[in-house]
This record gives C-alpha cells, structure tokens and sequence, in this order.
C-alpha cells in the first residue's frame, strides 16, 4: 500500500511515517502550512477524519478565527525550557515548580490555544473572573487574591519570553482594572505576655514529655524557641544553619554577650547579631549530645545488654537544628498554650517569632534602619507591616501638643490693650466728615477766611513752619 495519498485535488496529504501505524494528514490554509495526526490506523478512517479536519480549518479561515500564529502553549513550553536552566542555582526548585504547576493546572487550559495576540486585558480579566465562578460553582473556597496574582505573574513571564524571540511585539497591561488598595495588616506575631506563656509551656514540654524518648526533641525545640526569638531568623535560615557559622562574642558597644551569625538563606549571605537572649540557649545547643534514639539495636536480652553508645557532641560542620523545625511538635505546643491562632483569627506559624522578633526590637526604641540590616529586608517592609501596628512608634508628646496658658494668656492681654487704640481711631474718622458737614451748613464761600479761620491758620502756619504749603493745603 502506498503511504502517501493525496486528497481533495492536491489540497490536502495524507501520509504514513515508517515508523508509525497511524496515519499523519498536512494541508496549506491561511499561507500556513498545518498539520496533524488522524490517529487512525485504517485509511477510510483515516481518510475521513483527514477531509474534516481540513473543512474545520478552511471555516476557521473565512470566519477569521483561524489562529496563524505562535500559541501561548508554545510561548509556554519556551519559557519552562528556558526559565530552569537560566535560573538553576538563583531560584528555589521549588520556586521553578511552582511555575509549571500554575501553568498546568490554570493557565494552559485557559490560554493554550489563544494565539499570542488574542492575550488581551479583557482576556485576562475573563480568566480570573472564570477562576472565581468555578471555584463558586464547585461549592470550593475561591482563589485568594495573593493566588490569582501569581498566576498573572507566571503569564506575563511567558508573555516576556515571546518577546524576546519576537512572536510579540509589545506586552499587555495585566493589571486587574478594578484594583483597590490591599489592607495592610499585622503579620501574626506573639505580644510580650503572649512569647512568655509560649516558652514557659515549651520548658514544661522539655521537663515533662509525655515519652522520656521524646526528651531531646523537646529539648530541641525549648531552645528553638528562645533561639528564633532572639535573632530574627527566617526558617530557612534556620534550617541551613551550622556550628561553624555562629560565635560567642562580646559586643564592644555594650559590653554585652552576644552571638554573630553568618546567615545563608533568602537573601544570599548575611550577618546577624543577636540578643544577648540567645547565648544561652545556644550554650545548651552546642554542648547537647547528639541523639541516639535508632542508632542501637535493639536487644532483648538482660544478662548481655548492649552497651551504651558513646557520647557525640555537635561538630563544627553539624546543623544547629539538625531535625529542623520540628512542625508537629511545635503545633503541638501552641495548641497545649492556645497560641495558635492570633487576634485576627490568622494561624502562627515558625515565621511568627521572627516577626515577633522584629516587633519587640521596635517596642524598645531600636533603630528601624539598623533592625532592618539584622533582618536582612527594607525599611520599606518593616514600617508596612510592623511599625505601623506598633503603638510605641506614636509619640504622644509630639501628637499631643497644646500652646503653654502662660502665652494664651499674654495673647488675650495683648488684644485688651489694643481695643482702646482701634476705639480712638474709630472715632478719629468720624469726626472728619462731622467737620465737613459743618462748614457746608454754614454757607461758606470755599477760599473765604473770617476771624475765626484766620487765626487758625496762623497757628498752623507757626507749627509747620511753611506758610505757603499750609495754607494750600487748607483750601
């Protein structure tokens, strides 16, 4: 049998590879050349399946739907081959992930066939007005907001790397239009009291497990604790700390003892200089022997019991949280305090002693600036979610202010004194048009001097000292 037909006068090819048993179909519509798979292994199927997909894209082409260029699920498929070689090493796996699993589940089945251009503002307001009526008709919680952004963040990333290999020409605004300004609130945290019945109920958890074999992780996480409070750390940062990256010191400002910790997370390398807070639980930390639990085997017997392991201290290159968070246990002991949730209702977390941290640096007086070095993050973010809910940063002196009673009192003297003199010159004015009115009662010829007028422009003459710019100015 021939492998290779041809259809509807030359228009349309159907084909067999070697190397597959379903029949391939190609055609040019559109000044396109276009081709698919019938999956079909017999030729009359074939054949039919071929002819139709053909009509459906010369109907395509009259009605001026037929998408002639790239798709946004080839735009895609670009940037993930790209996006994780580029950024192997600078981003989190699972950052990576992240992007592939928004475009998998959301974006793709949405967007995939729309060719590049058809990615509109309205397009994109349509997708998350389809996301929220889905998640309604399903009866399932909808996207929050924080959600919907990332998803449009993972799209205008795709859009970007068709630009860069020119099959678009100018990005879309992906802003929503509707947009109102997100409500700044306080990230949860633990207040003074709060972090006080926190620690005192995980140092009862480390006195008292409910398993004596559970007593170095509750050991662990007492000094965990203690240990997050004081330094501001992140999880992570946590996570990835070793021995060798934190010294005992003495501080040359204050005199204190402090810890310096070299910190490798989020932001790279850092530094971070503690409380004095910290040094103790740290003390413990490094002088706790490593844990045995698991390591022996067991052994039933009495007479030939198995000998005890030998004692292993922490080494330079050993995690200083080698179980890392511990996120059960610490769960554990919120609920046990009642602490797990804060005011709003919003779940604590390892992240909220970090914020507590933060918060009890500014409720002391500690410079925004230099917390946010320690921390290592802005200014910028701490005044927006720290400062702004702390009541210390409110100067009430400054709020507060009122003029001493010494000087309202000088000011309402001041106004007495100067009633008289406005009284006087009230007065002063009116008696100029009195005298005018005067004189045209008595039927004076302007110019005319009489006894009476005559003397008083003698004195006046004597009192200016210039006979003739008086009398002018008399008449």
């Amino acid at each position: 049998m021939d492998n290779h037909l041809t259809l509807l006068g030359g228009k349309l090819q159907l084909y067999r590879r070697g190397n597959s048993r379903f029949w391939q179909c190609s055609a040019s519509v559109g000044a396109k050349q276009w081709r698919a798979t019938t999956k079909q292994e017999n030729v009359n199927l074939a054949t039919k399946v071929a002819q139709d997909w053909y009509l459906g894209l010369c109907g395509k082409e009259a009605a001026g739907t037929l998408v002639t260029e790239k798709t946004v699920q080839d735009a895609a498929e670009k940037f993930t081959r790209e996006y994780e070689v580029i950024t192997e090493g600078e981003r989190s796996p699972k950052w990576v992930q992240g992007h592939q699993i928004r475009l998998r589940l959301h974006l793709l089945p949405f967007f995939g066939k729309m060719g590049l251009s058809e990615v509109t503002p309205g397009t994109v307001q349509d997708y998350r007005v389809h996301r929220i009526e889905t998640a309604t008709k399903a009866k399932a919680k909808p996207p929050a907001r924080s959600t919907l952004h990332d998803e449009v963040v993972t799209l205008r990333l795709v859009l970007k790397a068709a630009i860069r290999h020119g099959w678009l020409t100018h990005l879309p605004d992906l802003a929503p239009p509707y947009k109102t300004q997100g409500k700044v609130v306080h990230r949860p945290w633990f207040s003074p009291e709060e972090y006080k019945q926190l620690y005192t109920a995980s140092r009862d958890w480390a006195r008292n497990p409910p398993q004596s074999q559970y007593r170095w992780n509750a050991e662990q996480m007492h000094d965990y604790i203690l240990f997050m409070g004081n330094t501001g750390l992140r999880p992570d940062e946590a996570g990835n700390l070793q021995h060798r990256d934190v010294s005992i010191v003495t501080d040359h400002a204050t005199g204190q003892t402090i810890l310096e910790i070299e910190v490798r997370g989020k932001r790279g390398v850092g530094f971070c200089k503690s409380t004095p807070g910290a040094v103790r639980p740290y003390e413990r930390l490094l002088n706790r022997p490593k844990p045995t639990r698991g390591k022996q085997k067991r052994n039933r017997s009495q007479k030939n019991p198995s000998p005890a392991l030998p004692v292993e201290l922490p080494e330079p290159t050993d995690k200083v949280f080698p179980q890392g968070g511990q996120l059960k246990l610490f769960n554990r002991i919120l609920a046990k305090a009642k602490l797990k949730a804060d005011r709003d209702g919003k779940p604590r977390t390892a992240y909220s002693l970090r914020h507590t941290y933060i918060c009890l640096r500014l409720m002391e007086g500690a410079d925004i600036y230099q917390i946010a070095k320690n921390c290592r993050t802005s200014v910028e973010m701490i005044e927006k979610h720290y400062a702004a809910h702390i009541k210390n940063t409110l100067d009430a002196a400054a709020i507060n202010v009122m003029r001493p009673k010494a000087a309202r009192a000088a000011e309402k003297v001041a106004k007495a004194a100067a009633k008289p003199d406005r009284e006087a010159k009230a007065a002063r004015k009116q008696a100029v048009p009195d005298a005018a009115l005067q004189n045209a009662d008595t039927g004076m010829v302007p110019g005319s001097l009489t006894a009476e007028t005559s003397t008083t422009l003698a004195d006046y003459r004597m009192i200016c000292g210039s006979g003739d710019i008086a009398l002018g100015r008399l008449r």
